[in-house]
């Protein structure tokens, strides 16, 4: 076998190169759609990636129908100097599900490093698995998310929207549930650029800070998440529809350039709570 299959802790899997010179392409693609629908993340390690933006974005066809932004099929996630939106920062980002602002969510995220943030200075992408979340919430718990429904609104250079999702829904193309969920910038992490607003419903006033702290316990429980720390040419395909994520931390200048493509599903799902976009 051309690579080696070891299980993260505690989900997803990392594939890595059995021996030098193999390219992300060698790999079948329904092969790692296989290993994707069972363990919901995988990290590609090792293995020869891509000569450029272009050329990520074609690998990226391959497993489906590109979702295009007004900037292209590739996002550049690099420190800007003055950034107008928390994702062009060094700063962390709260867990959140991609898509929940546009007209289609995606299913597959997939993550290319360019260059990884020196060792120690933070930059990991975040992951939770909420499938794992809600198969491990006491039925109390449970029962109170399943009556929370929230509305979020952003803006920023991509767009102005407001959506509209329960907290608890089904995945829209297999039988379990999943939580989707924004979760709200902490204060105790410093300034965080251009949040979103959030309203819930179900959740009395004065309990919104006891329901947002259970949230991030379930969240960030060692047994639902993993956080990945990356190495130059590392490819991560992430479960858009199952995982929540979200990034530490790092430091200013560290040379972290990340690039992120999404691809739809087939057929590509209508975003169910869009209410206003633009």
């Amino acid at each position: 076998m051309s690579y080696a299959v070891t299980a993260l802790d505690p989900f997803g899997v990392l594939i890595e190169a059995a021996r030098p010179g193999l390219g992300v392409r060698d790999l079948e693609v329904e092969s790692l759609r296989e290993l994707f629908a069972k363990e919901h993340l995988l990290v590609l390690r090792g293995f020869g990636t891509f000569a450029s933006s272009e050329d990520f974005a074609d690998y990226c066809e391959g497993w489906g129908e590109v979702s295009v932004w007004p900037f292209g099929k590739v996002l550049e996630l690099i420190e800007q100097d003055k950034p107008e939106d928390h994702i062009f920062d060094c700063s962390y980002v709260p867990m959140h599900w991609d898509g929940m602002y546009r007209p289609h969510v995606p299913e597959y995220q997939i993550f290319h490093c360019v260059t990884a943030p020196l060792p120690g200075h933070g930059g990991r992408t975040t992951f939770s698995n909420t499938r794992r979340v809600l198969e491990r919430a006491s039925p109390e718990r449970l029962e109170l998310w399943k009556g929370v429904t929230a509305t979020y609104k952003r803006k920023m250079e991509f767009y102005d929207s407001r959506t509209v999702s329960p907290l608890v829904t089904k995945h829209p193309f297999r039988d379990f549930s999943v939580l989707r969920y924004n979760e709200a910038p902490s204060a105790e992490k410093g300034t965080f650029v251009n949040p979103p607003d959030q309203e819930f419903r179900g959740v009395a006033p004065g309990e919104l800070g006891e329901f947002r702290a259970a949230l991030r316990e379930a969240l960030y429980s060692p047994a639902s998440f993993y956080a990945h720390e990356w190495k130059r040419g590392d490819l991560v395909i992430a479960d858009n529809f199952t995982l929540l994520h979200g990034r530490d931390d790092f430091t200013s200048k560290s040379p972290r350039h990340i690039q992120r493509v999404q691809v739809l599903s087939h057929p590509p799902l209508v975003n169910p709570g869009l209410e206003s976009y633009r």
